[in-house]
């Protein structure tokens, strides 16, 4: 097997073996390095020596035998070793049910309450994903010695909240799902547009957080807001090859050739969706998709379904409140009711969103839609000054021009 292909493969074992070996001797910081451990040692002796019988009961071993090791070299845990440990029967690769619960659980202990956002991110993808301290690094843009310190920390967070191996019951259950759908929710935004740097997408990041929220819909495919976050991942991302030009440059949605959207991945994702709302438990993911159902669905742009995506960004104001999600419905409203009727919205975000890059560049728009094209270049230039974002301010900057040559 090739160099790639193992690796593909590892990554795909990781989070299951890490979920078995934490359950089984309930250290998940311990566990964490023996899987690695056990990651490096496939890398070194498989290329030569073929791939094991099962490579999943492999690695469980092999990260049995390290954690074990690593407890006798401790002290400290030569207590725990003797009382808790009892041998790890392999679990073959065809054992998937309890392998997919494991995974659940791993996915809902990296969202504990203890961690920021960025730790539970972090986490989830150095113990879900399967990335490298830096891949994860690159992705945060932040140097690697900074990330490893932050997922240490998150680990020793875990450990020390003594948050045992299950999934939470009763009461505990909901708000640790709705944890696990955000955690993805932002892995997947931070892949489909990148808050900093000279790439406009992470498809890295996307790819991964489509991924995990698969595995989620089919352990939970009965949940809503689930199959609305995946249908909501695949419907945007479907877009992803048309968003760029061929030297990377940002390409509006309006300008787009929807030939290059991903029909298949639309298909499934308006499947989903609707499936989702028949249930009739509207969510903010499920509300989400609809709208980027409706983008998808439309022929071209002078065809989009604007009225509806007007009605659908009402109902998610109302259900979940946020300046993004009125900046989003003050677009749908210039475009039903007139430019000015956007910007009268617009202005009650200038408390909210002052100084935002965001709200810059949709009243530039607005603007320009208005006829005001000073006024225009006036916003835009506010938005280039402030997004982070290096193919941003690029097109923010080719739209200045555009307005001040008078095209």
């Amino acid at each position: 097997m090739a160099d790639r292909s193992i690796e593909d493969l590892l990554r795909e074992l990781a989070p299951r073996v890490l979920a078995v070996v934490a359950r089984k001797y309930r250290d998940f910081d311990t566990a964490e390095d023996a899987v690695q451990e056990a990651l490096l040692a496939a890398h070194l002796h498989w290329p030569a020596d073929g791939l094991p019988d099962s490579p999943e009961a492999w690695l469980i071993a092999t990260a049995s035998r390290r954690l074990i090791n690593m407890w006798r070299g401790d002290d400290a845990r030569r207590r725990r070793e003797e009382q808790d440990w009892t041998p790890v029967t392999a679990t073959a690769a065809d054992e998937s049910a309890a392998d997919r619960d494991d995974t659940l659980q791993l996915l809902f202990m990296c969202t504990h309450a203890a961690l920021t956002s960025s730790s539970a991110i972090a986490l989830t993808l150095r113990a879900v994903g399967g990335l490298t301290t830096a891949e994860i690094a690159a992705a945060f843009l932040v140097p690697e010695a900074t990330m490893g310190q932050r997922i240490s920390r998150a680990k020793q967070r875990i450990h020390a909240s003594g948050e045992p191996f299950r999934l939470p019951s009763g009461a505990d259950w909901r708000p640790r799902l709705d944890a696990v759908l955000h955690v993805l929710y932002l892995i997947f935004s931070e892949g489909y547009a990148s808050s900093g740097g000279g790439e406009l997408v992470r498809t890295d990041l996307s790819k991964e957080a489509i991924r995990l929220a698969r595995e989620v819909h089919r352990l939970l495919p009965h949940e809503p807001e689930v199959a609305g976050l995946l249908a909501l991942m695949l419907l945007n991302d479907a877009r992803r090859d048309a968003r760029t030009g061929p030297h990377g440059e940002l390409i509006p949605l309006p300008e787009q050739d929807r030939a290059r959207w991903d029909r298949a991945a639309i298909a499934e994702g308006v499947e989903l969706v609707s499936a989702a709302l028949r249930q009739r438990a509207v969510g903010p993911y499920q509300l989400q998709a609809a709208i980027a159902a409706v983008h998808d669905e439309a022929a071209a742009a002078a065809e989009t379904d604007w009225p509806q995506i007007l009605a659908l960004y009402g109902v998610l104001e109302r259900i979940q409140p946020n300046p993004m999600v009125t900046l989003n419905r003050a677009v749908a409203l210039a475009m039903v009711d007139g430019p000015r009727a956007g910007l009268k919205v617009l202005d009650t975000l200038d408390g909210p969103l002052a100084g935002h890059h965001r709200l810059a560049a949709v009243r530039g728009h607005l603007l320009e839609m208005a006829g005001d094209r000073p006024g225009a270049i006036e916003q835009l230039r506010a938005a280039a000054v402030g997004t982070p974002s290096a193919p941003e301010l690029r097109y923010l900057l080719t739209e200045i021009a555009r307005l001040r040559d008078g095209d």
